[in-house]
């Protein structure tokens, strides 16, 4: 779709001298009234700046003393630390201090045994600290829905966590949102998806006639009846600062659609999906380059248009289910086979390295002079994990555009090496695309569920291994497999050991009254055997914040339900 740039870069100069009533603000709610925020401490998620995630030692605290920059240098790529955490994570969360040990000698026991001896309420408290559920509402006693309801939850491995999430019901269409948002370089520019995108999507789906009216509304001061109906953990909060800059732009954009689109015209989903997330893309980097009159938000908008994030959006609307993946987020769909047992159906493509269609569509935008250097060890320009992201315009802008608008910032932005920094061999920007991979799914009775989840969850667990926990957490349906001891010798004695754990575990599976609670429980304290080890939760939900980065990602997990009884129906 054709954006009139010269009317957006007009309507961010105006917005100096453009005033909104109050009075109409709070009646419209097209933006609701956001909690206080403040801008975080940048990290990044690239490679020149990423810290590895390691083994766990038997004493973080002891032997992180012995860790240098050269080792974290040494072992900056996230290959590494897989095969560190799947080879001695393992072996390593089993070692103990023997008695009168260096630790003890050294005066590190007790300290390292306090972390540890976290009891199964502190660490249900962890976990469920941040989990939200929500049910669709019954008519009459029937649920009319094709979604039953969903759960989420985060759990942060980065201070402060970098991923977000959303969900919300389109009022004035048909159909709920939800996504999974993971950042990188800090958490602003997945901050501001979290509460922007949902509104583009939103109003591409209104009909020509209702944006009229919201229009002619908002120019006669009239109340405008809301677009979204959201469902936030009270953690999800609102940006309150830049929420006039974020509607001012919205603004300028169905007025576009409005001159764009035609009376009677049907918006195509896919179509929709797509330029929703082109749009918001541009005008975080256009934001960015006109900059704000107010020091705090010009500093916020560079911050996240510098920094990045990726996005796995999924769209359900009756039994149409559509996926809009930008990044490395991960949608599979849960399906129920005759037996009762579940396999799982990927909905969505990784956006990196490993996706050698994603490898040759790089390549092909650029001289084949840059052949050898645009994708270099799997990652961008030797850098960058995903291949698609929102923010990240050092991968996007030219040269002289990142340095003039740097020279023009606030004087923290002069700090930040990050941002100062220019990738090597860039010669053809823009290496980057915000532009979604969009997938369509008709669901059938069989489709219970859904899962959406950043790359922290399938780092730790595989898709058929997460749809077998959700699956059997939602039934109470547990198909035991032969248990696998991976190669090990074990004694009939460890075996019937083993036996007991599994029985424990299915007794108390539904200790967790949230699906996604449960399955992250599963992906930080799973064992080699498949099993949740509590001395494995304990320790790695006891990390220091310093040190939890090197061993996992933040996890953030959305797991909708779906009434089979109402799919079948239509």
């Amino acid at each position: 779709m054709c954006c009139d740039a010269g009317r957006r870069l007009a309507a961010l100069s105006r917005r100096s001298v453009c005033h909104f009533s109050p009075d109409w603000n709070r009646a419209a709610r097209l933006v609701p009234q956001p909690c206080e925020s403040r801008p975080f401490p940048a990290r990044s998620r690239d490679a020149s700046a990423v810290q590895p995630r390691c083994p766990l030692p038997a004493d973080p605290l002891g032997s992180a003393m012995l860790v240098t920059s050269q080792l974290f240098k040494a072992l900056g790529s996230r290959e590494i630390a897989k095969l560190c955490r799947s080879a001695v994570l393992l072996q390593s969360l089993s070692v103990s201090c023997p008695p009168g040990g260096a630790n003890r000698a050294r005066g590190y026991r007790t300290s390292s045994e306090r972390r540890y001896n976290l009891t199964p309420p502190q660490v249900n408290s962890i976990l469920k600290a941040n989990e939200y559920s929500f049910k669709v509402p019954e008519f009459d006693g029937k649920n009319v829905s094709s979604v039953a309801g969903f759960d989420s939850n985060q759990l942060p491995a980065n201070a402060p966590i970098e991923d977000r999430r959303s969900a919300a019901t389109c009022l004035q269409t048909r159909g709920m949102l939800m996504g999974v948002f993971d950042g990188h370089a800090g958490c602003a520019c997945a901050q501001a998806l979290s509460e922007r995108l949902f509104y583009y999507i939103a109003v591409s789906l209104l009909p020509h006639e209702t944006l009229l009216e919201i229009e002619s509304a908002l120019e006669a001061g009239r109340p405008v009846l809301p677009i979204l109906q959201w469902h936030k953990h009270p953690n999800d909060y609102f940006s309150k600062e830049a929420s006039r800059l974020y509607f001012s732009s919205l603004r300028t954009y169905w007025q576009e659609l409005i001159d764009l689109n035609n009376p009677g015209d049907t918006p195509d989903i896919k179509e929709v999906l797509v330029n929703a997330f082109k749009r918001l893309d541009s005008d975080i980097s256009l934001e960015a380059q006109v900059g704000d009159p107010s020091a705090f938000l010009h500093y916020w908008v560079l911050r996240v248009a510098f920094s990045g994030a990726t996005a796995c959006v999924a769209h359900v609307d009756g039994n149409d289910l559509h996926i809009a993946n930008t990044g490395d987020g991960r949608a599979v769909l849960g399906v129920q086979e005759e037996d009762g047992s579940f396999t799982a159906l990927t909905l969505s493509n990784d956006h990196n390295g490993q996706n050698e269609d994603e490898v040759r569509r790089v390549r092909s935008e650029h001289p084949p002079s840059e052949a050898k250097t645009v994708v270099k060890q799997d990652r961008l320009l030797g850098l960058l994990m995903p291949f698609r992201a929102f923010g990240d315009v050092k991968f996007k802008w030219n040269i002289d555009l990142q340095k003039r608008v740097l020279e023009s910032g606030p004087d923290q932005l002069h700090e930040n090496e990050h941002t100062k920094f220019i990738p090597p061999n860039y010669h053809t920007p823009p290496y980057l695309t915000a532009e979604p991979e969009v997938v369509h799914h008709k669901l059938r009775p069989q489709d219970r569920f859904l899962v959406l989840g950043t790359d922290g969850l399938w780092e730790t667990l595989h898709r058929q291994e997460v749809v077998r926990i959700v699956g059997e957490y939602l039934t109470g349906v547990h198909h035991q497999q032969p248990i696998s001891v991976g190669g090990y010798r074990i004694t009939l004695g460890q075996m019937q050991g083993l036996l007991m754990e599994r029985r424990a575990r299915v007794s108390s599976a539904f200790e967790d009254q949230n699906a996604a609670t449960h399955l992250i429980r599963h992906a930080v304290g799973n064992n080699e055997f498949g099993t949740v080890d509590h001395e494995r939760l304990s320790k790695m939900l006891s990390l220091p914040e310093e040190l939890a980065r090197m061993y996992r990602d933040d996890i953030t997990v959305i797991i909708v339900q779906f009434n089979p009884h109402v799919i079948g129906a239509q």
